[in-house]
């Protein structure tokens, strides 16, 4: 369910003319691809002045299709990105508007998506779990005392700077991110499966959005598969709406009560009930000794991640879908 619908056209070649800011500046990589869009391409970049440092750059071609809203969208997530420096939050370092094309500069994340990486993993513990959740906490704790909503926090957003590092994890893809003041926020959208309830039920709403969905992804983290996983979206949104989900025994047997005891903390569907996230970092999850947890091993959550990672993977990043019409027609 994203924030806005856009016709999924390639973004096709672009023709920027080569003496724009832009290109002064830097050497676009044109053979190779990290990513493609509706209207971007996601490719390689140098700085002129220093070859060897490089950079991801989002490139998006203005075109008749490309919405005003979908603009203004655009500015808005280079507006919050301007805003932040926190090292678990990729780092923007140069936006430019030229005549053909929008140039977003981004750190470049050569380490992929942070759950590829533990599914490779031969062995994982409580503690490794632990200390991701711990920096994805403290990434949130950053943005929301900026009044920033992030609103699309799920395994995809997760990223690994290196190749080598499993711990320099950043926080990436703020196109749903906003600035709310005392739930001032009604846009209907997010992934299914993260999204909170208070979205599905179409109340207003802020920051505890990213709480109920780090409170998703701590469950996959540690259970190995989401709490909430029905193909069929009126079942799956209505077990969101109730916060219907279990700790089956078969996964869960080795998992500290600490850890669940967080889990109930986050999933709550009242938002004023919820823990926030300066809140869950000082939960007692996280002041458990680091020898106990890592003599919790993972093993069955490893095997089941796997299969989860896989299928989400087959899914493609499932293009979200608008949810007003839905919630219009009371299908929810």
């Amino acid at each position: 369910m994203g924030c806005s619908g856009s016709s999924q056209k390639s973004a096709g070649k672009y023709d920027e003319s080569k003496d724009t800011d832009f290109h002064k500046k830097y050497s676009l990589d044109e053979a190779g691809e990290l990513g493609q869009g509706a209207f971007s391409t996601v490719k390689k970049a140098t700085l002129k002045s220093n070859p060897s440092e490089l950079f991801a750059v989002k490139c998006i071609k203005k075109t008749s299709e490309l919405k005003e809203d979908e603009i203004a969208s655009l500015k808005e997530e280079v507006a919050v990105l301007q805003q932040v420096d926190h090292p678990n939050i990729i780092k923007l370092y140069d936006f430019y508007e030229e005549p053909k094309m929008f140039y977003m500069v981004t750190e470049i994340m050569a380490g992929g998506e942070l759950f590829d990486r533990i599914v490779s993993k031969t062995f994982y513990t409580e503690k490794e779990a632990r200390d991701l959740v711990k920096i994805l906490l403290s990434s949130l704790q950053y943005l929301h005392h900026l009044s920033i909503v992030h609103r699309d926090l799920k395994p995809e957003n997760l990223l690994l700077k290196s190749t080598e590092n499993d711990h320099d994890i950043k926080l990436a893809d703020f196109g749903f991110a906003k600035h709310t003041e005392d739930r001032s926020l009604d846009t209907q959208c997010g992934t299914p499966g993260y999204v909170a309830p208070e979205i599905l039920k179409g109340n207003k709403y802020g920051y505890e959005v990213d709480m109920w969905s780090c409170g998703v992804i701590v469950y996959i983290l540690l259970g190995g598969y989401p709490p909430f996983h029905e193909e069929n979206h009126v079942v799956l949104y209505r077990k969101i709406k109730a916060a219907e989900y279990t700790f089956d025994e078969e996964y869960w047997s080795l998992v500290s009560e600490e850890a669940k005891d967080l889990i109930r903390k986050l999933l709550v569907v009242d938002p004023d009930k919820r823990l926030t996230a300066d809140q869950a970092i000082r939960h007692p999850w996280f002041m458990k000794g680091d020898h106990e947890l890592i003599e919790r091993s993972l093993e069955t959550t490893l095997k089941t991640m796997k299969t989860f990672n896989a299928k989400r993977k087959l899914k493609g990043t499932v293009k979200t879908v608008m949810m007003a019409n839905r919630l219009g027609k009371g299908t929810l």
